[in-house]
Protein backbone atom coordinates (compact mmCIF):
# COMPACT_ATOMS: atom_id res chain seq x y z
CA UNK A 1 0.00 0.00 0.00
CA UNK A 2 2.60 2.12 1.12
CA UNK A 3 4.46 1.55 -1.85
CA UNK A 4 1.74 2.35 -4.66
CA UNK A 5 1.49 5.77 -2.49
CA UNK A 6 5.42 6.42 -3.00
CA UNK A 7 5.37 5.57 -7.07
CA UNK A 8 2.48 7.29 -7.83
CA UNK A 9 3.81 10.08 -5.96
CA UNK A 10 6.92 10.78 -7.38
CA UNK A 11 5.77 9.45 -10.55
CA UNK A 12 3.41 12.59 -10.73
CA UNK A 13 5.42 15.15 -9.29
CA UNK A 14 7.97 13.84 -12.10
CA UNK A 15 5.36 15.21 -14.84
CA UNK A 16 5.51 18.43 -13.02
CA UNK A 17 1.78 17.77 -11.84
CA UNK A 18 0.22 20.32 -8.93
CA UNK A 19 1.43 19.12 -5.53
CA UNK A 20 -2.16 19.26 -3.92
CA UNK A 21 -3.16 17.16 -7.19
CA UNK A 22 -0.60 14.39 -7.17
CA UNK A 23 -1.50 13.60 -3.14
CA UNK A 24 -5.12 13.10 -4.13
CA UNK A 25 -4.11 10.55 -6.86
CA UNK A 26 -1.23 8.87 -5.12
CA UNK A 27 -3.52 8.34 -1.46
CA UNK A 28 -6.54 7.35 -3.78
CA UNK A 29 -4.42 4.89 -5.70
CA UNK A 30 -2.76 3.33 -2.43
CA UNK A 31 -6.58 2.77 -1.13
CA UNK A 32 -7.71 1.47 -4.62
CA UNK A 33 -4.86 -1.17 -4.05
CA UNK A 34 -5.55 -2.21 -0.81
CA UNK A 35 -8.19 -4.61 0.55
CA UNK A 36 -11.34 -4.02 1.84
CA UNK A 37 -10.55 -0.38 2.37
CA UNK A 38 -13.37 2.41 0.68
CA UNK A 39 -12.61 4.82 -1.32
CA UNK A 40 -14.75 6.92 0.07
CA UNK A 41 -11.96 7.47 2.82
CA UNK A 42 -10.42 10.15 0.49
CA UNK A 43 -13.66 12.46 0.43
CA UNK A 44 -14.20 12.06 4.43
CA UNK A 45 -10.52 12.96 5.26
CA UNK A 46 -10.46 16.03 2.74
CA UNK A 47 -13.56 17.07 4.49
CA UNK A 48 -12.74 16.40 8.02
CA UNK A 49 -9.89 18.04 7.70
CA UNK A 50 -11.25 21.37 7.01
CA UNK A 51 -13.50 21.55 10.05
CA UNK A 52 -10.93 23.32 12.37
CA UNK A 53 -11.31 26.36 13.58
CA UNK A 54 -7.53 27.34 14.28
CA UNK A 55 -7.33 27.04 10.15
CA UNK A 56 -9.41 29.99 9.90
CA UNK A 57 -6.76 32.11 10.35
CA UNK A 58 -5.10 31.38 7.47
CA UNK A 59 -7.03 33.38 5.14
CA UNK A 60 -7.40 36.08 7.16
CA UNK A 61 -3.65 36.64 7.58
CA UNK A 62 -3.55 36.35 3.76
CA UNK A 63 -6.14 38.92 3.27
CA UNK A 64 -4.49 41.06 5.82
CA UNK A 65 -1.05 41.00 4.42
CA UNK A 66 -2.87 41.45 0.52
CA UNK A 67 -4.50 44.60 1.78
CA UNK A 68 -1.46 46.34 3.81
CA UNK A 69 1.15 45.12 0.78
CA UNK A 70 -1.01 46.12 -1.81
CA UNK A 71 -1.44 49.87 -1.08
CA UNK A 72 1.24 53.20 0.00
CA UNK A 73 2.00 51.30 2.84
CA UNK A 74 4.23 48.69 0.66
CA UNK A 75 6.58 51.44 -0.82
CA UNK A 76 6.62 53.22 2.41
CA UNK A 77 8.28 49.90 3.96
CA UNK A 78 10.92 49.86 1.19
CA UNK A 79 11.56 53.75 1.67
CA UNK A 80 12.00 52.84 5.29
CA UNK A 81 14.29 49.76 4.98
CA UNK A 82 16.40 51.17 2.37
CA UNK A 83 17.04 54.53 4.48
CA UNK A 84 18.17 52.22 7.17
CA UNK A 85 20.86 50.10 5.53
CA UNK A 86 21.44 52.19 2.20
CA UNK A 87 25.05 54.10 2.96
CA UNK A 88 26.33 50.28 4.02
CA UNK A 89 28.64 48.18 1.37
CA UNK A 90 25.89 46.22 -0.07
CA UNK A 91 23.33 48.45 1.40
CA UNK A 92 20.95 48.55 -1.96
CA UNK A 93 20.93 44.66 -1.57
CA UNK A 94 20.74 44.54 1.98
CA UNK A 95 17.53 46.10 1.71
CA UNK A 96 15.98 43.31 0.57
CA UNK A 97 16.77 41.12 3.27
CA UNK A 98 15.65 44.33 5.95
CA UNK A 99 12.39 44.82 3.70
CA UNK A 100 11.53 41.06 4.11
CA UNK A 101 12.23 41.00 7.55
CA UNK A 102 9.71 43.81 7.81
CA UNK A 103 7.23 42.37 4.90
CA UNK A 104 7.61 39.00 6.89
CA UNK A 105 5.47 40.96 9.84
CA UNK A 106 2.76 41.67 7.63
CA UNK A 107 2.51 39.17 4.86
CA UNK A 108 3.98 35.71 6.86
CA UNK A 109 4.44 34.00 3.24
CA UNK A 110 8.23 33.66 0.94
CA UNK A 111 6.00 34.10 -2.30
CA UNK A 112 4.53 36.93 -1.40
CA UNK A 113 7.73 38.34 -0.06
CA UNK A 114 9.88 37.22 -3.34
CA UNK A 115 7.66 38.57 -5.83
CA UNK A 116 6.25 41.91 -4.13
CA UNK A 117 10.02 42.83 -3.04
CA UNK A 118 11.70 41.67 -6.06
CA UNK A 119 9.55 42.99 -8.50
CA UNK A 120 10.62 46.70 -6.49
CA UNK A 121 14.27 46.26 -5.65
CA UNK A 122 16.13 43.82 -8.23
CA UNK A 123 15.62 46.20 -11.35
CA UNK A 124 16.74 49.17 -9.16
CA UNK A 125 19.80 46.91 -7.90
CA UNK A 126 20.81 46.05 -11.50
CA UNK A 127 20.67 49.81 -12.79
CA UNK A 128 22.71 50.55 -9.66
CA UNK A 129 25.43 47.80 -11.14
CA UNK A 130 24.61 44.75 -8.48
CA UNK A 131 25.30 41.78 -11.17
CA UNK A 132 21.97 40.44 -12.23
CA UNK A 133 22.56 36.71 -10.36
CA UNK A 134 23.66 38.06 -6.97
CA UNK A 135 20.38 40.70 -6.21
CA UNK A 136 18.44 37.26 -6.93
CA UNK A 137 20.21 35.12 -5.10
CA UNK A 138 19.73 37.86 -2.20
CA UNK A 139 15.97 37.90 -2.86
CA UNK A 140 15.15 34.35 -2.80
CA UNK A 141 17.31 33.70 0.04
CA UNK A 142 15.67 36.77 2.27
CA UNK A 143 12.41 35.72 1.42
CA UNK A 144 12.11 33.20 3.33
CA UNK A 145 12.63 35.47 6.90
CA UNK A 146 9.15 36.31 5.95
CA UNK A 147 7.94 32.72 6.83
CA UNK A 148 9.94 32.94 10.61
CA UNK A 149 8.43 36.67 11.46
CA UNK A 150 4.77 36.52 13.00
CA UNK A 151 2.32 35.87 11.02
CA UNK A 152 3.83 32.52 9.61
CA UNK A 153 1.75 30.84 7.55
CA UNK A 154 4.01 27.58 7.61
CA UNK A 155 3.65 27.62 11.69
CA UNK A 156 0.10 27.82 11.64
CA UNK A 157 0.25 24.66 9.53
CA UNK A 158 2.78 23.05 11.76
CA UNK A 159 0.13 23.61 14.72
CA UNK A 160 -1.95 21.42 12.80
CA UNK A 161 -0.24 18.28 12.97
CA UNK A 162 1.53 18.83 16.18
CA UNK A 163 -0.80 20.29 18.29
CA UNK A 164 1.82 23.26 19.73
CA UNK A 165 0.06 26.06 20.26
CA UNK A 166 0.17 29.35 17.41
CA UNK A 167 1.42 31.95 20.23
CA UNK A 168 4.06 29.48 21.08
CA UNK A 169 5.78 29.09 17.78
CA UNK A 170 4.93 32.69 16.74
CA UNK A 171 7.09 33.86 19.71
CA UNK A 172 10.04 31.66 19.12
CA UNK A 173 10.10 32.24 15.07
CA UNK A 174 10.99 36.19 15.99
CA UNK A 175 15.06 35.04 16.97
CA UNK A 176 15.61 32.87 14.37
CA UNK A 177 14.06 35.31 11.71
CA UNK A 178 16.14 38.45 12.98
CA UNK A 179 19.28 36.14 13.04
CA UNK A 180 18.71 34.97 9.21
CA UNK A 181 18.46 38.95 8.64
CA UNK A 182 21.50 39.53 10.54
CA UNK A 183 23.22 37.09 9.05
CA UNK A 184 22.31 38.19 4.99
CA UNK A 185 23.12 41.16 5.64
CA UNK A 186 26.48 40.26 6.85
CA UNK A 187 26.79 38.21 3.28
CA UNK A 188 25.82 41.25 1.01
CA UNK A 189 28.25 43.82 3.25
CA UNK A 190 31.45 40.78 3.11
CA UNK A 191 30.19 40.19 -0.66
CA UNK A 192 30.43 43.97 -1.58
CA UNK A 193 33.58 44.36 0.51
CA UNK A 194 35.49 41.68 -2.02
CA UNK A 195 33.93 42.27 -4.97
CA UNK A 196 33.90 45.87 -5.15
CA UNK A 197 29.77 46.43 -5.66
CA UNK A 198 29.26 50.26 -5.51
CA UNK A 199 27.28 51.95 -2.48
CA UNK A 200 26.14 55.58 -1.66
CA UNK A 201 29.22 57.38 0.90
CA UNK A 202 26.67 59.70 2.55
CA UNK A 203 25.80 60.31 6.34
CA UNK A 204 22.77 58.66 7.87
CA UNK A 205 19.57 60.77 7.23
CA UNK A 206 17.64 61.51 10.51
CA UNK A 207 15.08 63.42 9.40
CA UNK A 208 14.65 61.25 7.11
CA UNK A 209 14.44 58.04 8.75
CA UNK A 210 12.47 59.38 11.49
CA UNK A 211 9.60 60.66 9.02
CA UNK A 212 9.42 57.26 7.33
CA UNK A 213 10.02 55.57 10.96
CA UNK A 214 6.07 57.31 11.54
CA UNK A 215 4.69 56.45 8.15
CA UNK A 216 5.88 52.97 8.47
CA UNK A 217 5.04 52.19 12.06
CA UNK A 218 1.42 50.49 11.05
CA UNK A 219 3.31 47.57 9.31
CA UNK A 220 6.77 47.91 12.22
CA UNK A 221 3.25 47.50 14.48
CA UNK A 222 1.40 44.27 12.99
CA UNK A 223 3.75 41.73 14.42
CA UNK A 224 3.97 43.38 18.16
CA UNK A 225 0.41 43.79 18.27
CA UNK A 226 -0.12 40.44 17.62
CA UNK A 227 2.51 38.29 19.78
CA UNK A 228 1.27 40.92 22.59
CA UNK A 229 -2.20 39.51 21.86
CA UNK A 230 -1.86 36.07 21.64
CA UNK A 231 1.06 36.18 24.31
CA UNK A 232 -1.26 37.57 26.99
CA UNK A 233 -4.39 35.49 25.86
CA UNK A 234 -6.60 38.24 25.33
CA UNK A 235 -7.42 36.58 21.67
CA UNK A 236 -7.02 33.42 20.35
CA UNK A 237 -5.02 33.15 16.93
CA UNK A 238 -7.98 32.89 14.96
CA UNK A 239 -9.44 36.52 16.41
CA UNK A 240 -6.54 37.76 15.94
CA UNK A 241 -6.36 37.19 12.09
CA UNK A 242 -9.71 38.56 12.04
CA UNK A 243 -7.80 41.98 14.08
CA UNK A 244 -5.01 42.20 11.57
CA UNK A 245 -7.70 42.49 8.79
CA UNK A 246 -9.53 45.26 10.74
CA UNK A 247 -6.17 46.69 11.27
CA UNK A 248 -5.13 46.39 7.44
CA UNK A 249 -8.65 47.95 6.71
CA UNK A 250 -8.17 51.13 9.14
CA UNK A 251 -4.96 51.40 8.05
CA UNK A 252 -5.89 52.01 4.52
CA UNK A 253 -8.80 54.07 5.04
CA UNK A 254 -8.19 56.57 8.10
CA UNK A 255 -3.81 56.48 8.19
CA UNK A 256 -3.04 56.32 4.32
CA UNK A 257 -6.57 57.04 2.99
CA UNK A 258 -5.45 55.28 -0.25
CA UNK A 259 -8.05 51.95 -0.13
CA UNK A 260 -10.24 51.71 -3.13
CA UNK A 261 -13.22 48.97 -3.54
CA UNK A 262 -10.88 48.00 -6.47
CA UNK A 263 -7.88 47.37 -4.39
CA UNK A 264 -10.23 45.54 -1.43
CA UNK A 265 -11.49 43.74 -4.14
CA UNK A 266 -8.31 42.74 -5.45
CA UNK A 267 -7.16 41.64 -1.84
CA UNK A 268 -10.11 40.00 -1.41
CA UNK A 269 -9.79 37.62 -4.81
CA UNK A 270 -5.61 36.91 -4.60
CA UNK A 271 -6.37 36.18 -0.63
CA UNK A 272 -9.14 33.35 -1.68
CA UNK A 273 -6.93 32.14 -4.38
CA UNK A 274 -3.79 31.91 -2.11
CA UNK A 275 -6.23 30.01 0.42
CA UNK A 276 -7.45 27.57 -2.25
CA UNK A 277 -4.58 26.37 -3.15
CA UNK A 278 -3.07 26.02 0.82
CA UNK A 279 -6.53 24.29 1.97
CA UNK A 280 -5.99 22.06 -1.73
CA UNK A 281 -2.90 21.11 0.06
CA UNK A 282 -4.11 20.65 3.77
CA UNK A 283 -7.05 18.41 2.56
CA UNK A 284 -4.80 16.03 0.22
CA UNK A 285 -1.86 16.02 2.72
CA UNK A 286 -4.96 14.71 5.39
CA UNK A 287 -5.41 11.59 2.91
CA UNK A 288 -1.70 10.47 2.91
CA UNK A 289 -1.59 11.51 6.65
CA UNK A 290 -4.12 9.06 7.72
CA UNK A 291 -2.77 6.18 5.65
CA UNK A 292 0.97 6.96 6.86
CA UNK A 293 -1.13 6.45 10.35
CA UNK A 294 -3.04 3.22 9.27
CA UNK A 295 0.27 1.76 8.18
CA UNK A 296 1.66 2.50 11.70
CA UNK A 297 4.66 4.49 9.36
CA UNK A 298 5.52 6.85 12.51
CA UNK A 299 5.77 4.22 14.75
CA UNK A 300 8.03 1.82 12.14
CA UNK A 301 10.30 5.28 11.50
CA UNK A 302 10.65 5.77 15.20
CA UNK A 303 11.43 2.30 15.85
CA UNK A 304 14.17 2.07 12.90
CA UNK A 305 15.94 5.60 13.98
CA UNK A 306 16.14 4.51 17.79
CA UNK A 307 17.57 0.89 17.16
CA UNK A 308 19.53 2.34 14.19
CA UNK A 309 21.22 5.63 15.02
CA UNK A 310 20.50 5.57 19.36
CA UNK A 311 21.88 8.85 19.81
CA UNK A 312 19.61 11.80 19.99
CA UNK A 313 22.21 14.18 18.33
CA UNK A 314 21.96 11.51 15.09
CA UNK A 315 18.53 11.25 14.77
CA UNK A 316 18.16 14.64 14.75
CA UNK A 317 20.74 15.23 12.02
CA UNK A 318 19.11 12.23 10.36
CA UNK A 319 15.59 14.89 10.82
CA UNK A 320 17.55 17.74 9.18
CA UNK A 321 18.96 15.40 5.87
CA UNK A 322 15.20 14.02 5.13
CA UNK A 323 13.59 17.52 5.49
CA UNK A 324 16.87 19.76 3.61
CA UNK A 325 15.98 16.78 0.70
CA UNK A 326 12.14 16.79 1.05
CA UNK A 327 12.28 20.71 0.75
CA UNK A 328 14.15 20.81 -2.52
CA UNK A 329 11.26 18.69 -4.31
CA UNK A 330 8.01 19.17 -1.72
CA UNK A 331 6.74 22.32 -1.62
CA UNK A 332 7.21 24.02 2.16
CA UNK A 333 3.20 23.28 3.28
CA UNK A 334 2.65 19.50 2.16
CA UNK A 335 6.05 18.84 3.48
CA UNK A 336 5.14 20.39 7.28
CA UNK A 337 1.77 18.03 6.75
CA UNK A 338 3.95 14.92 5.29
CA UNK A 339 6.84 15.12 7.78
CA UNK A 340 5.43 16.57 10.93
CA UNK A 341 3.17 13.32 11.73
CA UNK A 342 5.95 11.49 11.27
CA UNK A 343 8.64 13.42 13.38
CA UNK A 344 6.24 14.46 16.20
CA UNK A 345 6.38 11.40 18.04
CA UNK A 346 10.25 10.62 17.26
CA UNK A 347 10.55 14.14 18.91
CA UNK A 348 8.48 13.28 21.97
CA UNK A 349 10.58 9.56 21.94
CA UNK A 350 14.10 11.58 22.26
CA UNK A 351 12.95 14.38 24.61
CA UNK A 352 13.15 16.83 21.72
CA UNK A 353 11.13 20.18 22.32
CA UNK A 354 8.19 20.22 19.95
CA UNK A 355 8.26 23.86 19.65
CA UNK A 356 12.14 23.70 18.70
CA UNK A 357 11.31 20.86 16.08
CA UNK A 358 8.64 23.52 14.32
CA UNK A 359 11.31 26.22 14.06
CA UNK A 360 13.91 23.26 12.96
CA UNK A 361 11.39 22.16 10.36
CA UNK A 362 10.55 25.98 9.30
CA UNK A 363 14.32 26.82 8.48
CA UNK A 364 14.71 23.59 6.70
CA UNK A 365 11.96 23.83 4.84
CA UNK A 366 12.54 27.19 3.80
CA UNK A 367 16.53 26.76 2.74
CA UNK A 368 14.56 24.53 0.09
CA UNK A 369 12.64 26.96 -1.37
CA UNK A 370 15.44 28.71 -2.85
CA UNK A 371 17.13 25.28 -3.72
CA UNK A 372 17.24 23.34 -7.22
CA UNK A 373 15.39 21.89 -8.73
CA UNK A 374 11.87 23.00 -7.19
CA UNK A 375 12.85 26.02 -5.47
CA UNK A 376 9.85 28.07 -5.57
CA UNK A 377 11.43 31.78 -4.60
CA UNK A 378 14.75 31.16 -6.74
CA UNK A 379 12.82 30.61 -9.69
CA UNK A 380 10.51 33.45 -9.26
CA UNK A 381 13.49 35.94 -8.28
CA UNK A 382 15.93 34.56 -11.61
CA UNK A 383 12.90 35.45 -13.59
CA UNK A 384 12.34 38.76 -11.98
CA UNK A 385 16.09 39.63 -12.46
CA UNK A 386 16.26 37.95 -15.98
CA UNK A 387 18.72 35.56 -15.09
CA UNK A 388 19.62 31.89 -15.45
CA UNK A 389 19.18 29.53 -12.41
CA UNK A 390 22.42 28.09 -12.60
CA UNK A 391 23.98 31.70 -12.02
CA UNK A 392 21.85 32.15 -9.40
CA UNK A 393 22.35 29.45 -7.63
CA UNK A 394 26.02 29.63 -7.52
CA UNK A 395 25.79 32.97 -5.78
CA UNK A 396 23.75 31.38 -3.18
CA UNK A 397 26.72 29.47 -1.28
CA UNK A 398 27.31 32.09 0.89
CA UNK A 399 23.24 32.59 1.98
CA UNK A 400 23.13 28.45 2.25
CA UNK A 401 26.31 28.28 4.07
CA UNK A 402 24.51 31.32 7.07
CA UNK A 403 21.33 29.63 6.95
CA UNK A 404 22.80 26.15 8.08
CA UNK A 405 24.86 27.42 10.51
CA UNK A 406 21.68 28.78 12.06
CA UNK A 407 19.72 25.74 11.44
CA UNK A 408 22.01 23.87 13.33
CA UNK A 409 22.45 26.36 16.33
CA UNK A 410 18.38 25.71 16.73
CA UNK A 411 18.97 22.08 16.31
CA UNK A 412 21.12 21.55 19.13
CA UNK A 413 20.42 24.95 21.15
CA UNK A 414 17.16 24.34 23.10
CA UNK A 415 17.94 27.75 24.83
CA UNK A 416 17.41 29.33 21.48
CA UNK A 417 14.40 28.33 21.36
CA UNK A 418 12.21 31.30 22.91
CA UNK A 419 8.41 30.40 24.51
Amino acid sequence: MILVLIATFFGLMFLAIPVGHVLVAAASASIMMSDGLPLMIVAQQMFQQTQSFPMLALPFFILSGSLMMSGALGKKMIDFATVLVQRYRGGLTSTSVVGSAVFGGVSGSAVADATAIGGMLIPWQKQSGYPAPFCAANNAAASTIAILIPPSIPMILYSLVSDVSVSSLFYAGVLPGLMLTAAFVLVNNISARLRGFPYERKPFDWPKFRELSVQAAPALAMPIFILLFLRFGIATPTEVSVMAVLYSLAAGLFIYRDMTFKRFYDAIISAGVATGVVMLVIMASAIVGWIMTYVQMPQVFSQWALGTLKDPWLIILAMNMIMLVAGMFIDLPAAILLLGPIFVPLAKTIGLDLTQLGLVMVLNLAIGLYTPPVGTTLFISASVARTRIIETTKELFPFYLMALLILFSFSYIPALTLK
